[in-house]
């Protein structure tokens, strides 16, 4: 018996968030986002909450999200998607944190 969807689309970006809740924070400018420095960040206005970032991408990504994460690379934040679509392709898009902006999507 497989469990429902409703299960695989919050167990995964849950168990996400906890990896990335454990990830220490690094003083090199390619780094996880550490949740204290995310949290910072989004209460400064300097980034978009990944809540209104999903929002605005809705029907804009080619599957469904089964996985995120958020890095500052080269002074910059950067929301990373991955995702499934309904025939099973795995892509990866990567969002300005800060604007919005979809940079590229890739398929895996």
């Amino acid at each position: 018996m497989q469990p429902p969807r409703f299960l695989e689309f919050v167990a995964v970006p849950l168990l996400a968030g906890v990896l990335l809740a454990s990830v220490p924070a690094a003083a090199s400018d390619h780094d996880r986002g550490a949740p204290d420095a995310v949290r910072r960040a989004v209460e400064a206005g300097e980034i978009r909450s990944l809540a209104d970032i999903l929002a605005s991408l809705r029907g804009k990504l080619p599957g469904e999200v089964a996985g995120v994460e958020i890095e500052r690379e080269r002074g910059r934040w950067i929301y990373e998607f991955r995702l499934v679509d309904d025939k099973g392709r795995l892509y990866e898009a990567y969002v300005d944190a800060r604007s919005g902006e979809i940079e590229r999507i890739k398929e895996k």
